[in-house]
């Protein structure tokens, strides 16, 4: 909706007059879309004052700590609904009624397994690859089966395919966990709800309620996270009309970098590196040594300014499931996190920066009690955001006005110069 108008005073003594345009929530937005047909661009490296598109799906208040999936707060669904509900929240709009609850939760069911000769391509990959690269390979050879059928301008047809990858990823996540470390690959149990059976497939044993809970919230709190890095890969890449399975590989590759979706594994090499409690002064006195290449994983965010409100429902998640087993009950790098984060928060350094713990600070530690590696913590982190992915990418293509996506830039290079001649260089 326009508000009003700004008016730019050009060199040229022309002025341009840009709509200002006002969301349901946030800053307003100058368009600057027609900008271009006066010779000029805008400038913003790394896109920290750019919306790209318009979208109804996430709302984040990085000021503020707030984290929204279509105006419900993370709070609310982390302890209220289960994952599927918050799928077909993302998908859809609104949260389900329990038929429609009920009839997703059998469709991901239905459409979990994947083709045999997935198995073999797997087979190629070294044991010690990681995980991420089998992942991208794996979502990409899904699109020789189901994607030669797909009219992505047709709206069932993207419905069809986006139950399709939500429901097997869990399936190829832990394919790659169980080639690995050479188990048979465990194949899904209808019996299980989404988040239980993901834990079944990787560890082929039947998780308890309390540990299928964790997996359920963890998959919430990842679902989605607006317009960054491997979203907007997403958009992008899907903006071409190129397979969404094309698309949200492109995504996978982009969560795969170590200050996207590997943070929460560095944070935990991070933890192990400190050992012990009487460790920590001398790595928060690196931390503030700017020229000490050491980072303090796990604190701060790119966009909070504020508390991630998902690091404190995943510290209060770890007091529950380290709790209700003896074997994690004394678990000495949860101990030492907890310390570091009193320590942290109590050092003028860090308050003043508001350099809070955040969702990764913590997720590390929960994901191992639950039997996950840390070289799979960014495969999970990929298989809860493919639901987010596909919302974004289904609600780029039912927009009628989407366009290919084509960033401009600002050329520093030489200016024209003529060819000179091998000999007379």
């Amino acid at each position: 909706m326009t508000i009003d108008i700004a008016t730019l005073q050009l060199p040229t003594d022309k002025k341009v007059e840009l709509p200002i345009l006002q969301p349901t929530l946030g800053f307003n937005a100058v368009d600057i879309h027609t900008l271009g047909k006066e010779s000029y661009y805008t400038f913003d490296p790394g896109f920290m004052a750019t919306a790209a598109c318009k979208s109804k799906i996430t709302y984040i208040d990085g000021e503020l700590g707030i984290l929204e999936y279509r105006g419900y707060p993370i709070e609310q669904l982390a302890a209220d609904a289960k994952y599927s509900e918050v799928i077909y929240l993302l998908l859809y709009g609104e949260l389900p009624t329990a038929q429609q609850k009920l009839d997703l939760e059998k469709s991901l069911k239905e459409n979990a397994t994947v083709p045999d000769k997935l198995h073999k391509l797997l087979a190629a990959f070294p044991q010690d690859a990681h995980p991420m690269s089998m992942l991208m390979s794996l979502m990409s050879a899904l699109d020789a089966f189901y994607g030669r059928d797909i009219n992505i301008e047709n709206a069932d047809d993207r419905n069809k395919i986006v139950i399709q990858l939500i429901a097997k990823i869990p399936t190829l996540a832990a394919m790659c966990h169980r080639h690995a470390i050479g188990e048979e690959f465990v194949a899904p149990n209808a019996q299980l709800d989404y988040a239980a059976n993901f834990l079944y497939m990787l560890t082929g044993t039947i998780p308890g309620d309390i540990n299928a809970n964790a997996m359920d919230v963890i998959f919430t709190l990842h679902a989605d996270h607006e317009q960054n890095a491997s979203t907007s890969t997403v958009r992008m890449a899907g903006s071409t009309g190129t397979s969404p399975f094309a698309a949200i590989g492109a995504g996978i590759a982009a969560l795969w970098g170590p200050t996207h979706g590997g943070a929460n594994e560095a944070t935990l090499n991070m933890l192990r590196d400190i050992k012990t409690i009487d460790r920590i002064p001398q790595f928060l006195a690196r931390a503030k040594d700017k020229n000490d290449p050491f980072k303090l994983m796990g604190f701060g965010h790119r966009v909070y300014k504020n508390r991630d409100p998902r690091g404190l429902i995943i510290r209060d998640m770890c007091y529950q499931v380290l709790g209700s087993d003896s074997k994690h009950a004394d678990n000495p790098l949860f101990k030492l996190a907890l310390e570091l984060e009193k320590i942290a928060l109590q050092d003028p350094y860090f308050v003043t920066r508001k350099l809070y713990p955040n969702i990764e600070f913590y997720s590390g530690i929960i994901q191992t009690a639950l039997g996950i590696p840390s070289t799979m913590f960014t495969v999970v982190f990929s298989l809860a955001r493919t639901t987010g992915w596909a919302a974004q990418w289904n609600e780029m293509i039912s927009d009628p006005d989407y366009k290919i996506a084509r960033p401009r830039q600002l050329y520093m290079g030489y200016a024209k110069r003529d060819f000179v001649a091998l000999e007379k260089r």
